[in-house]
């Protein structure tokens, strides 16, 4: 007979009182209980007083036995390997044992601790838990059964990879055909939890359950209207899940499935209609989903757009009563942290201002409410309308515009609200359907940002940025100053919400808009540091994107006295209030790189303290850095973001100073912490020296030359393509570095050679990556012909294709007489590709004269060897405009 463990009377007296003020509001009470509990961990049988609180001591109240309980799981989750065998008997057992406590707050907690001891690798060594519980399912008393499934189901929520592993014998053959059972049970509760068990096991493709698929998803159809709220919950959860793993499944029960979804949308319980939202946006991504709701779109739309209207209680929590809120300092936690975007080098295009950037994050919906509950059915409706609009195009008109009119001229601000988000969310994907409307609507939304509602000026701020594009496809004066005009008195708005949504959607038509804004820079450089002085915190880290994009909009237009006058003294005031530890300096940073590479010659007055402060921040860092690593319980990791972002504001200044940052490079140490950082183990930081090594190389190679012998090697093993942005940054480098070298760059070739041709060749390399590396090959060719040259017939085809579509510019020059010379020392490289190269010498719109005449002699060189007939023979194969182009520049 083994002996029951008993409780100490003054013991249990003491932890009791511990749990009891552990439960006051006072903080300094709160880390006096949390230091005591810490101390109590030296004794074994502590936990047991936990546990027996939690379970037997039944003559106290719950939320002090429940509190119980969540300490002795967070024991669990940080010491349970120490805890002695007789403790983690006790423990399990009395889990076990109380599972159907009469009180649901018990039950629940009971089942977390019971889920966390099975996630500490206790499921192997606990083999009586699961035939356990499944036992207790059948159980007549309903607490025990409900028990018992919550336990269940947060099992399977924690555990699922090991429930379908050999390691247990594979328990789920014996549980889901259980589950299954129980989707009909009397309790809704019960129901609920059944589903939600199965539902964990579906995005895995669970063996298990994939051979009860068809009993499932007819449980499923069962279920589909029941009375409880959070069955019909999961049920929409299961189907959304089942449409991307088991959409042949669905498929003979679409329509059914469908019109299901559609009620489901409207369901009088948010969380519900939220689930069930979530349907149309993954169906839009499977290629059938055209096919599957065009004979739906009529009910869908209007569905989608009811979905789209604020909820009372979304105004409540959005505090959409108050309109007037700017002298009210922001509350510190909404300040989302902010992610800087490493520095990547790319090509310019034929006909685009400036590369696309492939994650351009404007378009996110509808990002004005992040206060409220992040996802909710409003956002839900607005991004399923986007992805619809994508994939229908114009034919969602149809259904759309009959009453989107009336949408937008509805006398009840919260619908006319709801018709501008529509108008957004389908800018993209209707865009070519909506031209004609649009010099009625442009207007109409301009009036709207005067509207007297803050949340109706700051939605209008948004769907305006969605239609940037076309505004400034237009003459100026018609929609673009107008536009300009309003936007910028939003910007100095009374409500910060719409300060913040103003301020977005005018950077997007900083983006769009480019040079068109250069006549009006002193009216918006004057909004923009006016607004300095009124924003609150979260505000002005928006302004200071605002700024920078505006720099990198205009570019050298900003280079004026009066200009640099009103912009760099607020700025400079920021940068001198802020302290080296602030997150604030990291939008200030990006701010003020693209000011400097904007102001060229016009930032040297300000450049010196600039550049010694982020000398400083690289330095501090890798300081930091070493000393944690040395002892790491005794530092503590340092953010490396600061010295990112202050690599990437030096080549900011070195790109826009050029030589003039000679000085400042002769005078510090900057070389020696680029070697390190070269080799830092974060992506990112490799990333922006390497643009920052570019730069430098760039603007004065005299002090980067005498570092090359180190450089080279480093710059060879980060052509990895797995890390795009690094093996890019890397490639660009290594080109520039060529350029300087000259022949000299002889011994280093062998180095990084074989490493571009092979990413030259690889499928899949996005463009920009296949651009860099063509043209550093090109002026690795220039520099030193005989070395490369010989393996012109691995990469002669790629390299053309890739550099048909940039502009003419000093990069593409120089790739271009690389590969003109290589052709020279191995003309048979060339022979089986020719109508490659042919069509990437057409693509010069007008080149220097001595490289036209490098063109001319190859051509003139490769039709005189092949002789006339065989030359016409070839050029019957060359598209009409190639042949016309080579006709008329090079007379072949």
């Amino acid at each position: 007979m083994e002996c029951v463990w008993k409780p100490d009377e003054q013991g249990l007296q003491q932890i009791l009182q511990l749990l009891k003020e552990s439960q006051s509001p006072d903080t300094s009470t709160q880390r006096s209980v949390q230091q005591r509990l810490e101390q109590l961990n030296q004794f074994p049988d502590f936990n047991n007083y936990l546990i027996f609180v939690l379970t037997k001591l039944k003559s106290e109240d719950e939320p002090t036995r429940s509190l119980s309980g969540l300490i002795l799981k967070n024991n669990v989750k940080a010491h349970y390997q120490n805890f002695p065998t007789g403790v983690s008997d006790f423990i399990k057992r009395e889990c076990l044992e109380n599972i159907g406590d009469f009180s649901p707050l018990i039950r629940a907690t009971v089942g977390i601790l019971i889920t966390t001891i099975a996630s500490k690798g206790e499921l192997q060594n606990w083999p009586e838990l699961l035939p356990k519980l499944c036992l207790l399912l059948d159980s007549e008393d309903y607490n025990t059964c409900e028990g018992a499934f919550g336990a269940l189901q947060k099992i399977c929520e924690d555990s699922a990879e090991i429930l379908d592993s050999d390691l247990l014998d594979r328990p789920l053959n014996v549980m889901i055909p259980k589950f299954l059972q129980f989707f009909k049970h009397s309790s809704p509760k019960i129901r609920s939890h059944a589903i939600a068990c199965v539902n964990q096991f579906i995005i895995s493709r669970t063996q298990a359950l994939m051979l009860h698929i068809d009993s499932f998803i007819e449980n499923l159809f069962a279920l589909a209207t029941d009375e409880e709220p959070e069955v019909r919950k999961n049920v929409c959860r299961a189907l959304v899940m089942l449409l991307e793993v088991r959409l042949d499944r669905l498929l003979p029960q679409m329509h059914n499935i469908v019109e299901y979804m559609l009620q489901r949308t409207q369901d009088q319980d948010e969380n519900v209609a939220l689930e069930a939202c979530e349907f149309w946006l993954t169906l839009a991504e499977q290629p059938v989903c055209k096919e599957v709701l065009c004979g739906h779109l009529s009910q869908l739309t209007p569905v989608l757009v009811n979905g789209m209207k604020y909820s009372e209680i979304d105004i409540i929590m959005l505090k959409g009563d108050i309109e007037e809120d700017e002298a009210i300092p922001d509350n510190e936690q909404d300040i989302r942290p902010r992610f800087h975007r490493s520095r990547t080098v790319a090509q310019q295009h034929e006909g685009d201002g400036i590369e696309d950037q492939e994650d351009d994050d404007d378009d996110e919906l509808d990002d004005d409410d992040d206060t409220i509950s992040d996802w909710n059915l409003r956002k839900c409706s607005a991004a399923a309308l986007d992805v619809l609009a994508n994939v229908f195009r114009d034919d969602l008109l149809l259904h759309l515009l009959p009453f989107l009119k009336e949408l937008l001229f509805h006398p009840e601000w919260m619908v006319k609200e709801s018709g501008i988000l529509v108008l957004g969310a389908i800018a993209e994907g209707c865009m070519q359907g909506m031209i004609p409307y649009l010099p009625e609507l442009i207007p109409h939304l301009i009036q709207c940002l005067s509207d007297k509602k803050a949340l109706v000026r700051s939605i209008t701020c948004w769907t305006l940025s969605r239609y940037a594009h076309w505004v400034v496809s237009q003459p100026p004066d018609i929609y673009l100053k107008p536009l300009m005009t309003e936007l910028l008195k939003r910007i100095l708005d009374s409500n910060k919400r719409v300060q913040e949504a103003a301020c977005s959607a005018f950077a997007t038509l900083e983006e769009e808009a480019c040079t068109e804004l250069v006549p009006y820079l002193a009216f918006i450089l004057d909004t923009l540091v006016f607004a300095f002085n009124k924003y609150q915190h979260k505000n002005l880290l928006i302004l200071y994107d605002a700024i920078g994009t505006l720099a990198d909009s205009v570019g050298h237009h900003l280079n004026k006295p009066e200009y640099i006058q009103m912009l760099m003294p607020p700025l400079i005031q920021k940068w001198n209030q802020l302290k080296d530890e602030d997150k604030d300096l990291f939008p200030l940073l990006e701010c003020l790189s693209s000011v400097a590479t904007a102001l060229q010659s016009g930032f040297l007055p300000y450049c010196e303290p600039v550049y010694q402060r982020c000398v400083n921040l690289v330095q501090k860092t890798l300081a930091q850095a070493m000393l944690y690593q040395s002892q790491p319980d005794q530092y503590e990791v340092p953010d490396k973001d600061f010295m990112i972002v202050a690599l990437d504001l030096l080549s900011g200044l070195a790109e826009g100073l050029g030589g003039n940052i000679e000085q400042l490079v002769a005078r510090s140490n900057i070389l020696t912490l680029m070697y390190q950082c070269m080799q830092d183990k974060m992506p990112e930081v490799r990333q922006s020296s390497f643009a920052l090594l570019g730069d430098l190389t760039k603007a004065c190679f005299q002090h980067v030359k005498q570092c090359i012998a180190d450089f080279m090697p480093i710059l060879g093993t980060n052509l990895n393509p797995e890390f795009i942005s690094v093996c890019n940054n890397a490639t660009w480098a290594i080109g520039e570095i060529s350029i300087q070298m000259g022949p000299e760059m002889q011994p280093y070739v062998a180095m990084v050679l074989h490493q571009l041709v092979e990413i030259i060749n690889r499928p899949n390399t996005p463009k920009t990556l296949l651009e860099n590396t063509a043209i550093t090959i090109g002026r690795l060719g220039y520099v030193c012909p005989q070395e490369v040259a010989p393996m012109l017939q691995q990469f002669i085809r790629p390299w053309c294709t890739s550099l048909r579509n940039i502009r003419d510019n000093e990069e593409k020059d120089s790739a271009f007489r690389g590969m003109c010379t290589m052709i020279t020392v191995n003309p048979g490289g060339v022979v089986q590709d020719f109508i490659f190269f042919c069509d990437a010498v057409a693509s010069w719109v007008n080149p220097k004269e001595d490289l036209r005449d490098m063109f001319y002699k190859i051509l003139h060189g490769f039709k005189n060897q092949v002789g006339e007939e065989n030359w016409r023979r070839f050029s019957d194969q060359f598209p009409m405009p190639l042949k016309e182009r080579l006709a008329t520049f090079y007379g072949v």
